[in-house]
């Protein structure tokens, strides 16, 4: 259910959770019991706090990462034999 704003003139605005069939029907005011005239209000998107601009508020080049040096020995090495994982499927020698 769409939460709907309303003005009222004697009492200001007010919001009102209502259903989509219901949203062109009179609304009254719940202290006063005017009729209130619904208003437009945009609605609240966040997308992702940082993904547009920096939090300072000031957009920013991305700043570029690079290595002083290579690490000294790779993460992943191959293995001599080729395939580690079939070391004890080799076929027997008669």
């Amino acid at each position: 259910m769409p939460l709907y704003e309303y003005h009222c003139d004697r009492c200001g605005e007010f919001d009102a959770w209502r259903t989509i069939a219901q949203r062109d029907a009179s609304m009254y005011c719940p202290t006063c019991q005017e009729v209130a005239k619904r208003i437009f209000s945009p609605p609240n998107i966040n997308l992702n706090v940082g993904s547009f601009q920096s939090r300072k508020g000031d957009a920013k080049e991305p700043k570029l990462v690079t290595r002083s040096r290579e690490p000294d020995k790779p993460r992943y090495q191959s293995q001599a034999n080729g395939r580690p994982w079939a070391i004890s499927h080799t076929p027997p020698t008669y």
